[in-house]
């Protein structure tokens, strides 16, 4: 059976999430650079003109491979700011512990993705954007929370969740991470936090 036929029964959004897998993988092991799109087509034994129907070249792979990570980051914040348990001040301080986590230990576990950031940075840079608006939002949804318990007193509340992301960029960004050690990082992103809440706070 021809390799291009290995994928008939399998929907383009499965045979999609193998290839990114697959490069992930690659990545992850020699590099952004050192990978190919014939490796990661023969990973799944696919031939790298059948890869070319679902991806038009590597950088678009990358791409999906950054976007899946960049969910994965906003998928946690999204757990904390959904959370019953705790305030408005208590999910600020957890949505940055747990952006920086992720970030450290993606960072240190597979150092060569950083190929890979760089490569989406520089030639995707519109999903870098657009993610982060979405985070945006969601600490956008925790102040308007902590306006609404009695908490905060924030104005607008979209225009401050863009400074605070922007006060927090060191510790979702994976070029920091190889600057401390994670408690080192951990007690900065508690000290930043509890200024900023006592900026937010209701006088």
């Amino acid at each position: 059976m021809p390799m291009e036929n290995k994928t008939t029964d399998k929907n383009i959004d499965d045979t999609r999430l193998d290839i990114v897998e697959a490069a992930e993988n690659r990545f992850q092991t020699y590099g952004y650079n050192k990978t190919t799109m014939v490796e990661i087509a023969s990973d799944i034994g696919m031939s790298a003109a059948n890869l070319y129907r679902y991806y038009q070249n590597k950088q678009d792979i990358a791409a999906a491979c950054a976007e899946r990570c960049l969910n994965t980051k906003l998928e946690l914040m999204r757990n904390v700011v959904h959370r019953s348990d705790i305030n408005a001040a208590e999910k600020l301080h957890a949505c940055v512990q747990e952006m920086l986590r992720y970030t450290w230990e993606t960072a240190h576990e597979t150092p060569k993705l950083n190929e890979l950031v760089n490569v989406v940075v520089n030639e995707r840079s519109e999903i870098v954007h657009q993610k982060m608006l979405q985070c945006a939002a969601l600490i956008a949804e925790i102040l308007q929370q902590g306006n609404d318990s009695g908490e905060f007193a924030v104005e607008d509340t979209a225009q401050t969740a863009e400074t605070v992301l922007a006060s927090i960029k060191m510790f979702h960004v994976p070029l920091f991470m190889g600057l401390f050690e994670l408690h080192v990082l951990q007690q900065k992103a508690q000290d930043v936090v509890t200024l900023l809440i006592k900026g937010l706070a209701r006088p």
